[in-house]
């Protein structure tokens, strides 16, 4: 087939096929827009989803590849709420490092929530006021994080009454260690 293809059935192909140009799948419901399946009944790898940057002038720090997540504002103008991505850090045979990360907008600006690279993983590395909370099975705040504050609780939301920075809750009363 050359030129354009429109159908309104279901088109198959049987085997793969190649996109050289920007493509759009577009839905007017709510099922998925997008299924990548495999029948293949082994233990090895399922379904896979490879984004690869395959540039012959490939530099550290690349953008390998972003999953972003955009809706629109009430203004009608199309805004990225989230953004999942990762790059190549260091880029030598042999000492490959990488970096993935995820942001989010907050107040209208993206900001960085999570990253890991070779060295650290950091949550909230631009010191947003947010608060960071683990949940146990049984406990709401077993890991209690108050990004306004900088108080750390165990087991207890901390609060600023007690006047100390790390709070755990121990046999029904927060004390201070």
């Amino acid at each position: 087939v050359t030129g354009v293809l429109t159908t309104t059935a279901a088109t198959v192909f049987n085997g793969g096929f190649a996109a050289n140009a920007a493509s759009t799948i577009t839905t007017a419901d709510n099922l998925s827009g997008l299924i990548v399946a495999s029948t293949d009944a082994d233990a090895n790898t399922g379904p896979t989803i490879q984004l690869k940057r395959d540039s012959s002038t490939t530099a550290a720090n690349d953008l390998l590849g972003n999953l972003i997540f955009v809706g629109e504002n009430d203004a009608d103008e199309a805004t990225v709420y989230a953004n999942i991505g990762s790059q190549n850090q260091v880029i030598t045979n042999g000492s490959e490092s990488g970096r993935f990360f995820i942001n989010t907008i907050v107040g209208g600006t993206e900001y960085s929530r999570f990253f890991a690279d070779a060295t650290e993983t950091v949550i909230n590395e631009n010191s947003r006021d947010l608060d960071f909370r683990v949940e146990s099975d049984s406990n709401a705040n077993a890991l209690f994080v108050e990004g306004s504050t900088d108080h750390i609780g165990m087991g207890v939301e901390p609060t600023t009454s007690y006047g100390n920075v790390l709070q755990i809750h121990n046999t029904g009363t927060a004390g201070a260690n």
